[in-house]
């Protein structure tokens, strides 16, 4: 590797700051995810990582530019400072099986940097690690997860109905629901979060049940108020209600009253083994605000009036 400032286009006096702007440039440029098939590309990444590792150091930097160590981070006399074992910098030198010297790094964090690098809207950080997302002794790390939240909406999730979002990298994923990703456990996309050396690490999305106009959840099922007509609750009637998967028939019995409960089996929530909860139908009679003949007809009407609805409720 060539003079670590030259690798990275600085001069000598450059600040922390240049250098991990620099470095942060390049490493978006040659990272080995975006150029698998440019070999020179991923040496030139391990090269330029290097030389971050080494000036993104104060200590290594100031011994280099003493002439301590070399552009590796060796000490460039056997006896020198820097010696194996001592406080060198980010390369620990140790005796190697071929008469010389076999190094490590020194595992400096890289998360700042390729924190957001390749966008998306990731949580958590890039895991640490030598060489920008590499292990200690060189094995490439994935990147970090990325963590986002999808709202949809009660009855598409209670019918579990495809839905498509975005995620930072500008790609568009159709997702399909689960009863899990209902339940609050992240749908997990392979390969769709932050890029590392490794490869990408995955996309969590986590889903949000949004408020309905007129749907209410109640655990596993659904429920929905009804408005049927005084004549269709008197004598009983076929009435189309809305579900979640589309309007059905229901059988309104004669003689029903307001808040009466009616059950539509399987049209709820689906359930995590493989049931489903119900819809929950109550009616609500509708009465005419201003209606002339309704009212002579109650006005003339004494078949109930001794009766007294309320005898329940003590009053």
């Amino acid at each position: 590797m060539a003079d670590p400032y030259t690798t990275l286009g600085l001069s000598r006096g450059a600040d922390e700051s240049a250098i991990k702007k620099a470095y942060r440039k390049l490493a978006k440029e040659l990272h080995p995810d975006r150029n698998q098939d440019n070999p020179s590309a991923s040496a030139r990444f391990s090269e330029i990582t290097q030389a971050y590792d080494l000036l993104s150091d104060k200590d290594k930097r100031a011994q280099y530019d003493r002439g301590e160590i070399d552009e590796h981070g060796n000490p460039k006399s056997p006896f020198g400072y820097g010696g194996a074992g001592s406080g060198a910098g980010g390369f620990r030198g140790r005796p190697g099986g071929g008469g010389g010297f076999e190094f490590e790094t020194s595992g400096a964090d890289f998360g700042d940097i390729f924190e957001g690098m390749f966008g998306g809207a990731a949580a958590g950080r890039q895991p640490r690690g030598g060489f920008g997302g590499f292990g200690g002794r060189g094995r490439p790390q994935k990147g970090a997860d990325a963590s986002y939240r999808l709202a949809v909406d009660l009855d598409e999730a209670a019918a579990l109905k495809p839905q498509r979002i975005t995620l930072g990298n500008g790609k568009t994923i159709d997702l399909k629901l689960t009863a899990e990703a209902i339940a609050g456990s992240p749908l997990r996309l392979a390969g769709q979060g932050e890029v590392g050396a490794g490869g990408a690490g995955d996309a969590l999305v986590t889903i949000e049940v949004r408020p309905h106009r007129f749907y209410k959840r109640d655990g596993d099922d659904v429920r929905v108020d009804l408005p049927v007509r005084l004549d269709e609750a008197v004598n009983g009637a076929r009435v189309k209600v809305p579900t979640v998967e589309g309007a059905v028939m229901l059988s309104v019995p004669e003689g029903s009253t307001s808040g009466k409960v009616l059950r539509l089996k399987g049209r709820g929530f689906h359930r995590r083994d493989g049931t489903r909860g119900d819809q929950l139908v109550t009616l609500m009679i509708d009465l005419p605000a201003d209606d002339a003949a309704l009212k002579a007809f109650v006005e003339g009407w004494t078949g109930d009036a001794d009766r007294n609805p309320r005898a329940n409720l003590g009053v």
